[in-house]
């Protein structure tokens, strides 16, 4: 009976949520009344619709993406989806948070060099990392420096000290590298500048190379300069030094949050001797359209992992996942001492896939799938 039903009206004025909205949560398939009236269309509530209809208005003011409200609202009880999805929610938004505070320190400074000119003093960043880790995460992200004189910026490896840890990127577009390195001890040369502040520099890869052949096997610690356009690095009392990119880098952090729908673990060396066994087909979806080696990764409806052609048959069983890559990219973003056992990430057929070294999860590379012709 009507008698036990909401109305839309007071569903509204019950829930915070305007009429409008309801009207547009229906038609999203997110909140369907209990009963649409045929000869008026107007749409009545169950009154256990009104918690449903307070989440969502919740949910609603903190952002969340219509498909999660969908997603949380169809949750099975006792699931722990609903939670988990409220949960990534808030992990983002605290990422974009952490990524507003940085940007916002670094506006902050180019207004006080814009306002002061003359009075403003560069500050220089000094810090010491341990060498192992330091030639460790050169090698690797070396292999993701951009070439294309179009783009002078990506032909160097960031370095980005924030706080405790130095991050060493690299991208060339198709694919992106990260590593991370223990910073062990900083400062900065005003005592007014926090000495866990952020700073970056973009080591063109010629003065990143000769960082890399000066570490050499060295163990202990390294020292690292950076700040005024310039990059210095002292081991075992030798010293190289050079100027950085004058480019900005593009903002790497959103590109390497992933959330993957599988989580394989297995050998390196499994892996690569796959994918070099492994039949390809050669589509123009490397950089400039040139041709590439595609082949492809797959999961079955159990969650068996398996490198395939691009051409072979899928498997129709729920839950199937098919992801085309280039081949010499996974190749390349494979530790080149391949024992060791590997996490290969992937989210969808058009969702970038990560693949990391199971024992150092900072340090892993990214790569864009390859769309496979219809």
């Amino acid at each position: 009976m009507e008698s036990d039903l909401r109305s839309i009206g007071e569903l509204a004025r019950d829930s915070g949520l305007s009429i409008s909205a309801l009207r547009f949560y229906d038609g999203a398939g997110v909140l369907a009344p209990a009963r649409v009236d045929p000869r008026t269309g107007y749409r009545w509530y169950a009154p256990g619709q009104l918690a449903d209809a307070r989440l969502l208005a919740r949910l609603r003011r903190v952002g969340l993406p219509l498909a999660d409200i969908r997603a949380v609202l169809g949750a099975a009880p006792g699931s722990g989806a609903a939670q988990r999805l409220v949960d990534g929610h808030l992990r983002r938004l605290e990422d974009g948070l952490a990524d507003a505070r940085r940007e916002l320190s670094s506006i902050r400074r180019l207004i006080d060099q814009r306002e002061n000119p003359m009075t403003t003093t560069p500050v220089e960043y000094r810090f010491t990392v341990p060498a192992r880790e330091l030639a460790e995460a050169l090698d690797a992200v070396r292999f993701a420096v951009g070439g294309d004189p179009e783009l002078p910026v990506l032909s160097g490896v960031l370095f980005d000290l924030d706080g405790g840890l130095l991050r060493l990127v690299a991208t060339d577009r198709y694919r992106i590298a990260l590593a991370e390195v223990t910073v062990e001890s900083s400062r900065s040369e005003e005592s007014v500048v926090p000495a866990a502040s952020a700073a970056s520099a973009v080591v063109p890869v010629a003065l990143a190379d000769a960082v890399r052949a000066l570490l050499g096997s060295a163990e202990g610690a390294v020292e690292l300069a950076l700040g005024a356009g310039e990059v210095r690095v002292t081991v075992g009392g030798h010293r190289i030094e050079g100027a950085a990119l004058d480019h900005d880098y593009p903002d790497y952090r959103p590109l390497v949050r992933l959330e993957p729908v599988h989580r394989i673990d297995l050998p390196a060396a499994e892996l690569r001797a796959a994918l070099v066994s492994a039949a390809t087909s050669s589509l123009p979806s490397g950089p400039h359209g040139a041709a590439c080696e595609v082949a492809l990764l797959t999961v079955d409806g159990e969650g068996r992992f398996a490198v395939a052609a691009p051409d072979a048959e899928a498997d129709g069983a729920a839950g199937a996942l098919r992801v085309a890559v280039n081949r010499d990219f996974l190749l390349e973003a494979l530790p080149v001492d391949a024992p060791g056992q590997l996490v290969l990430e992937l989210g969808g057929p058009i969702t970038p896939l990560a693949v990391r070294p199971a024992d150092r999860p900072g340090t892993f590379s990214v790569l864009m799938p390859v769309r496979l012709p219809a």
